[in-house]
Order: C-alpha cells, then sequence, then structure tokens
C-alpha cells in the first residue's frame, strides 16, 4: 500500500471541487479546542495521522451520493450539502473528514456557536467566528491562559472580530495566509505585518513575529503534511471494510452511518440519507413534545414494518430488501408519525421513553391498520388506552431492554395473526406471548412491588404514576408531579421544632419521595396547591377527588406526623390497582377493592 503526500493548500483547492464526502460519514462534530489543537499540532511540525481516499470511477459517479465539506460550521446544524457529480472528478474521503473540515474551517470558513446562557431562537444569540493567531506568542512558552492539557504553545484563538493588537500582541487572520500563493507574495505580506506593528517593538519580538508567520506559511504552502492513500477499487463491500477497519480506534460510528451508503446507493429520485436525517430531525423535534430518536431507530423500523428480519445488520439490507423498504417509504414516514403523536399524548417522550425498541409493535400495529389513533371514535379510545396499557407496561417492566430482537420478531407475528380476524390491538394475547419468554408487559404479584419503589424524581415516576388513572392523554394537557402531603412540611427542621422524635423524622424523611405519596395533578392544580397541607387543601375538591387518586379516606392519616402510615395504606391501594393492570378490558369497569370499603374504576 503507497502512498502520497500533498501539501494543506493544495488538499484544500480540492475540497469540494474534486474532494467530497460520501454518505457514510458522519457529520462534523469537532470542538474549536480541537481545531486549535489541531493547527498548533502541524505548527509544531507533529503528525496528524494519513487520510484515506476512495477514487469513483466516472462511470460510477452516479451510483454514490456525494456531499460537500462544511466551511462555515453552525454548531447544531450538521448536516452537509448534497452535491451533483455531473462533469466532475469525484474522490471520496474514507477517513479524516474531520481533520480536513477543521482546517477548511479555520483557513476559510468559520464556526458559529451560541453564547453562553443565550436563547437558541435569538438571533443575537450565534456568534460567528474565526481563526486568528498572535504572531507575538513565542510557541517556546506554554499559554497560561490555556485550558485543557493538550500543551497548546501557539497563539491560537477563535474569535468574532479580529482581536485589538497592542505592545503585547499581534492578531493574524490565519486564513489570509492563503493569500500568499508565491514566495515573493510572502514576503511582501510579511512586510506589511511588521511595518503594521505597533513601535517600539524588539528585535527578539520582530523576530518571533517573523518565525511565526513563516511557520504557518511553510505548514499551509510548502510542508507535504497530508499524507494519504488513495482506494480505486470500486467494490462497496471492500470499501465499508477499509472504513470500518480505518475509523475503529475513532469516534464509534452508529450502524446507520455504515448502511446510509447502502441505501442511497440503490434508491432512486430520492436521497435516502436526506430523508432520513429529516425525519429524524422532524420527530424529534416538529413534534408536540420532544423526543430523541435516533437514525438506528428509523432503519430497524423500517426493517421490521416492512415484515423483513428485524435483525439490525448488514446482511438484511440487501437489494431486494431495500428496494422493499423504498416502495414502502412514504407510509413508513407516515406510520413513524402516527406512533409519535400517539405516544406523545401518552406523555411518553425524550424523558420518559426508556426504551425505543418497545414502540416497534406500537408502530407495526399502526401500519397495518394504515391510520393514526388520535380521534374519539369507540374503536380509537380503545385501542389506544390498550397500546398506552402495553406500553407503559414494557417500559416499566423492560420488556424490550437489552436484547430484544426476539421479543420485536414474535410480537410482529402476534400482531400479524390478530389482524387476520379483527382489527383490535391484541393486548392480552402480547402480554401471553412475551410471557412465555420471560418477557413480563403487565404485572402481578412478584413484579408489582417494584413499580412501588420508583420514588420521585426517576424517569419512570411518571409512567408509573399513569397506572393510576383511567386516563391516558397525559402528553395532551401539562401534568405535575404532586407531593400529596407537601414536601415543604416533611422537613428536619420544621419536624424538630414540633418535637418529632429523631426515629419517627427519619421514617418520614424517607417517605415523602415514595411514589405512596405522589399523585398527578393538572400543572394549574399542582400550582394552586402549592403547600397548603392536605386536609385543608382537599376541602377545596369535589367529593371524588380521593377515589380517582387511591387516597385513603382517613384524615387522620393526612397529617404530616403520619405521613409513613399514609404512605403504607395508598401503597397497599396502588399495588392492588396495579395487579389488576393486566386483567381488565378495554372497557372501563369497577373492581370492588375487597377489604378496603373503595370502588377503583379500572380502565386504563
Amino acid at each position: 500500500m503507497s502512498y502520497a503526500a500533498t501539501s494543506i493548500a493544495r488538499v484544500l483547492d480540492q475540497i469540494n471541487r474534486s474532494l467530497f464526502l460520501p454518505a457514510i460519514q458522519r457529520p462534523y462534530v469537532w470542538e474549536p479546542d480541537q481545531i486549535i489543537a489541531l493547527f498548533d499540532s502541524l505548527l509544531k511540525g507533529y503528525p496528524i495521522s494519513s487520510f484515506l481516499f476512495w477514487e469513483i470511477d466516472p462511470d460510477r459517479r452516479t451510483n454514490w451520493e456525494i456531499y460537500k465539506f462544511i466551511e462555515n460550521f453552525r454548531r447544531g446544524e450538521t448536516h452537509n450539502e448534497l452535491v451533483e457529480p455531473d462533469g466532475r472528478e469525484v474522490t471520496l474521503v474514507l477517513d479524516g473528514q474531520q481533520r480536513l473540515t477543521s482546517l477548511l474551517i479555520g483557513l476559510r470558513g468559520s464556526y458559529t456557536t451560541k453564547r453562553k446562557y443565550a436563547r437558541t431562537g435569538n438571533p443575537d444569540a450565534w456568534t460567528r467566528q474565526r481563526l486568528y493567531i498572535d504572531l507575538l506568542k513565542s510557541p517556546t512558552v506554554e499559554d497560561e491562559e490555556a485550558e485543557g492539557e493538550l500543551g497548546i504553545t501557539y497563539g491560537l484563538r477563535f474569535a468574532e472580530h479580529e482581536p485589538r493588537s497592542d505592545m503585547d500582541r499581534r492578531w493574524f487572520k490565519v486564513g489570509n495566509i492563503l493569500d500568499c500563493t508565491s514566495d515573493d507574495a510572502f514576503d511582501a505580506l510579511a512586510d506589511r505585518v511588521l511595518d503594521s506593528a505597533p513601535g517600539g517593538l524588539t528585535r527578539p519580538e520582530r523576530r518571533i513575529i517573523e518565525r511565526n508567520l513563516e511557520r504557518l506559511y511553510r505548514v499551509v504552502w510548502k510542508d507535504e503534511v497530508i499524507a494519504h492513500y488513495t482506494e480505486k477499487d470500486q467494490s462497496l463491500d471492500r470499501v465499508l471494510d477499509i472504513f470500518i477497519r480505518a475509523n475503529d480506534g475513532g469516534t464509534k460510528l452508529s450502524k446507520s452511518d455504515l448502511l446510509l451508503s447502502m441505501v442511497t446507493s440503490k434508491w432512486t429520485g430520492v436521497s435516502a440519507r436526506q430523508e432520513i436525517f429529516d425525519l429524524v430531525d422532524y420527530l424529534n423535534d416538529g413534534l408536540a413534545a420532544r423526543n430523541a430518536l435516533s437514525k438506528d431507530f428509523v432503519m430497524k423500523s423500517c426493517l421490521v414494518l416492512s415484515d423483513l428480519d428485524v435483525t439490525y445488520k448488514v446482511n438484511n439490507f440487501t437489494n431486494q430488501n431495500l428496494a422493499i423498504i423504498e416502495q414502502q417509504w412514504a407510509q413508513i414516514k407516515h406510520t413513524l408519525e402516527n406512533t409519535l403523536r400517539l405516544v406523545n399524548a401518552f406523555g411518553i417522550d425524550k424523558e420518559t421513553l426508556s426504551s425505543a425498541n418497545a414502540l416497534m409493535p406500537v408502530a407495526y400495529y399502526i401500519h397495518q391498520i394504515k391510520g393514526g389513533l388520535d380521534g374519539s371514535t369507540p374503536f380509537e379510545v380503545r385501542n389506544s388506552a390498550n397500546i398506552h396499557r402495553f406500553l407503559v407496561g414494557s417500559l416499566l417492566n423492560g420488556a424490550f431492554s437489552g436484547t430484544s430482537d426476539q421479543a420485536i420478531s414474535i410480537s410482529r407475528g402476534i400482531i400479524r395473526e390478530a389482524l387476520r380476524t379483527g382489527q383490535d390491538f391484541p393486548f392480552a394475547e402480547l402480554n401471553s406471548g412475551l410471557a412465555r419468554r420471560g418477557r413480563l408487559a403487565t404485572f402481578n404479584e412478584e413484579n408489582s412491588g417494584g413499580v412501588l419503589d420508583i420514588r420521585y424524581g426517576q424517569r419512570q415516576c411518571l409512567l408509573a404514576l399513569s397506572l393510576l388513572y383511567d386516563t391516558h392523554n397525559w402528553g395532551v394537557t401539562s401534568h405535575h408531579i404532586d407531593h400529596i402531603i407537601p414536601r415543604s412540611l416533611a422537613n428536619r427542621k420544621a419536624l424538630m421544632a414540633a418535637n418529632v422524635p429523631e426515629t419517627r423524622i427519619q421514617r418520614i424523611l424517607e417517605s415523602v419521595d415514595r411514589l405512596g405519596n405522589l399523585e398527578l395533578l393538572l400543572g394549574r392544580e399542582n400550582l394552586e396547591k402549592s403547600n397548603t397541607p392536605f386536609d385543608e387543601w382537599i376541602t377545596t375538591r369535589n367529593e371524588d377527588f380521593l377515589e380517582r387518586h387511591l387516597i385513603p379516606n382517613d384524615p387522620d392519616l393526612w397529617r404530616v406526623e403520619c405521613l409513613p402510615e399514609f404512605v403504607r395504606e395508598r401503597e397497599k391501594l396502588i399495588d392492588r390497582r396495579i395487579r389488576t393492570f393486566g386483567r381488565r378490558t378495554d372497557q372501563q369497569t369497577s373492581v370492588e377493592d375487597a377489604g378496603s370499603g373503595y370502588t377503583v374504576s379500572a380502565g386504563i
């Protein structure tokens, strides 16, 4: 394997003219400090590792989607611009995108970042910065102001405007060195820089400026620091293997980054990479709630929804399977949007969705019935309630955590079979089928205690509390998790002032954040309640409030001193409610809570 070498100036001239990025590459992710460290290494003469290119035959250019390098980077906007390959020589960068993009930003472009504490939507929150070097800074002296452990000694920094030069600093925009297309041009630039320097420079200071400027010129124009190997074989499998091996020591890529190149090379009339990027962005930021789904989730969903092998591996993205996915792509997008709208209405979003794989059976069902469930027909109400029960049970029990391909495949088969004879979501059949394989999506006396152990502040708290109520539209209006006995009353100082014994104080403090002291209230209602003692606030509620929230109807337990007993009695009611979770029909029923005197409405 033979390598060639070239200068930074020559490779910059090729970027976005004949040197591009394949869809296989992940987005640009470097921070300004990493760019500064790269330039500092180059100025010191350190190696910056080799680069790997892939030269595309002219007759194969249209087989691949190619993208431009980002020249003016804005943090948060990481998608590269698509390029038409017609009439171009095309060489793709397989290894070195981050370094080459950083060189491009430092010498020709800019790095736009948000000011600290500023709001993202405010145009004034963003600052577009360029790279500057202090020519008076001796590289033999480490910068005391530099952060980190990289030992940066050249005076490099990003700034929105050229920093003010004075007797101690002489700032120079790094990109201006690109004007020096010849030694004569460099000599003229050096003379201008020295002539414009503040008066009174000593001879050693002038020499520091000359050396720094000359070093920058040599690094960019003279030294062949870009060592690269160019692969010319046109086999995608070979190139993928080379790419994976070349990037094995760097930042790990998601499997979707590798598979995107295969998808984009086969789909016609649409940019698969852009379609998938746009869909992920829309599902995460374009709906009523915020989500945190990945490209991997979308790619795996394509396999599940297209009735293909659900295992997320390269071998399942064959040409035949890719054609099937492309044919169904419009419906897949529609399905995933409807799925997220539904589960977001349940209050399940980036804060509460602990396993995206749990969405797969729901998405498959919606895909098969070809519609959403956000209406008010009996069919929609009944099945959205059953889906809520299934999803909450799955998430709280971890039914789709870990290696869940078998659970997804089994669920898909159960749904497919059930839809042969009806249209309802097969809640009971899914529970039974998963339980037979050790995956629980419902509750019994063995696992209900795990729900009661969930405490205030944990990710699953809202999901656990949603089991207590007949409604499931927690994402439609703002709800708060409220402490029934206010937290402010259960504090050590107040309890000590009331002469509560220390052992009792400990039990109260241990009880205040337990599930038995928590409820879901409308945001407005919770703000009204605030720190009001419960025995006072309850007089302002209607008569069925206690029943709806499974609160023991014993005023003696509502005092903060009796908080441990209150929690114990309420958790008994919650436990009975949870154990009926998997046995309820989709119609609301009444279950007599034996021995308690309460009637609990059992629909979810």
